[in-house]
C-alpha cells in the first residue's frame, strides 16, 4: 500500500509503520492514501487527477470545508481529529481572559505611555461566568476542560443533542444569559452565517463573543453593527474574507480583538498531526473504523468510517 506523504523529517512522528505500507514522495498512479501536509496543498483537483487508485484523504486541518469540493467520488476524507484541540482551545482561553481584562486597551495605553489604572474598575474574573459553546465536538470539549479550573460554567451545544449537549434549538434560551458565547462551527450549507443579527440581537448586552472556527459562519455585517452599536464585545482569530483586506471596517470596530487565523499554529502542530497520521495509517491497514470522517455517504466510508 503506497502513502503519498512529504520527504520531511516528522515522518518518523508516523512510525511503526504496519507492515506493507511504502512511504512515497511523490504523485503515482497506484497510491492508495494521501496525507494532506502543507506541502501538498498548492494544487489539490490536480494533485488527486494523478491519483486514479486514491481511497483516502487524511487532512492535517481540524476544518476540511477548502477540500471538500476537490475529493473525488467515492473517497474517504478525514479530519486531523484531535490533533488542533490543545493549541486552539488555549487561544479560546487566552483570548477570553485578555478581552476580560481589557488587555487590547492596555497595550493601547502602553504604546502611549499612559498609567490609567481606572480602566480596570469593574472588570470581573470567570468564577460564575456562563460560557455557551457552539459547536461542541472534542475542540469545544477541550475548551470546557480548560475553564473548568476558573470556575466558568460551559454549556456545549451542537447541531444535534448528544451527550454533554444541547440542540441548537436550545440557543434562544441559553444565548440571553450567556457572558461568553464560543463560536467552534464546522463551515457547512447549514452553518454559513449561522450567527447573525437574529443571533447577536439574543445575546445578552455586553457579552463577548469569540470565533476560533471559521469567518463564514458569522455574519461579519451583522457582527459590524453589533459591535459599533456596543451590544457585544468580540475575540476572532477568523474572519470573512481571509486575509482581512487593511481597508476593511472589521479592523477598526471597537471592542474587537483580531489575530490571523493563528490559534491552532503552534510549534508541535506538526508533531502532532504526522502521529495522528501514523495511527490512522494503522487503522486503515487493520481495517479498523478511523477517525475524523467527513466524507461518511461513500461506499468505501460506510466500510471504514466509525
Amino acid at each position: 500500500m503506497k502513502i503519498l506523504v512529504p520527504d520531511v523529517p516528522l515522518r518518523r512522528e508516523m512510525e511503526p509503520l504496519a507492515d506493507g505500507v511504502e512511504l512515497v514522495s511523490e504523485p503515482a498512479p497506484d497510491v492508495e492514501v494521501v496525507l494532506l501536509a502543507p506541502e501538498l496543498w498548492h494544487d489539490l483537483p490536480g494533485l488527486f487527477r494523478q491519483l486514479p487508485r486514491l481511497r483516502l484523504i487524511q487532512s492535517f486541518s481540524a476544518g476540511v470545508d477548502s477540500i471538500l469540493p476537490a475529493v473525488p467520488p467515492g473517497v474517504v476524507l478525514c479530519n486531523a481529529h484531535g490533533v488542533h484541540d490543545i493549541s486552539v482551545a488555549e487561544w479560546v482561553v487566552a483570548a477570553i481572559l485578555a478581552m476580560q481584562r481589557r488587555l487590547p486597551e492596555f497595550v493601547d495605553l502602553q504604546h502611549r505611555a499612559e498609567w490609567k489604572r481606572d480602566l480596570a474598575d469593574g472588570v470581573g474574573d470567570l468564577e460564575g461566568q456562563s460560557v455557551v459553546v457552539v459547536g461542541y465536538g472534542s475542540i469545544g470539549r477541550a475548551v470546557a476542560a480548560r475553564l473548568a479550573p476558573f470556575g466558568a460554567r460551559v454549556v456545549g451545544v451542537a447541531r444535534h443533542p448528544r451527550e454533554g449537549a444541547q440542540s441548537t434549538v436550545a440557543l434562544p434560551r441559553l444565548l440571553p444569559d450567556a457572558d461568553i458565547v464560543v463560536n467552534l462551527l464546522p463551515l457547512t450549507s447549514q452553518t454559513e452565517k449561522f450567527m447573525d443579527r437574529a443571533f447577536f440581537a439574543q445575546m445578552k448586552p455586553g457579552s463577548l463573543l469569540v470565533n476560533a472556527g471559521r469567518g463564514p459562519t458569522v455574519d461579519i455585517e451583522a457582527l459590524l453593527d453589533a459591535l459599533t452599536a456596543g451590544r457585544i464585545r468580540a475575540a476572532l482569530d477568523v474572519t470573512d474574507p481571509e486575509p482581512l483586506p487593511a481597508d476593511h471596517p472589521l479592523w477598526r470596530a471597537p471592542n474587537v480583538l483580531i489575530t490571523p487565523h493563528i490559534a491552532g499554529t503552534v510549534a508541535k502542530w506538526e508533531e502532532r498531526a504526522y502521529r495522528f497520521a501514523g495511527e490512522q495509517i494503522r487503522r486503515y491497514a487493520a481495517g479498523q473504523p478511523l477517525l475524523g470522517v467527513q466524507t461518511g455517504n461513500t461506499p468505501a466510508a460506510r466500510g471504514l468510517a466509525n
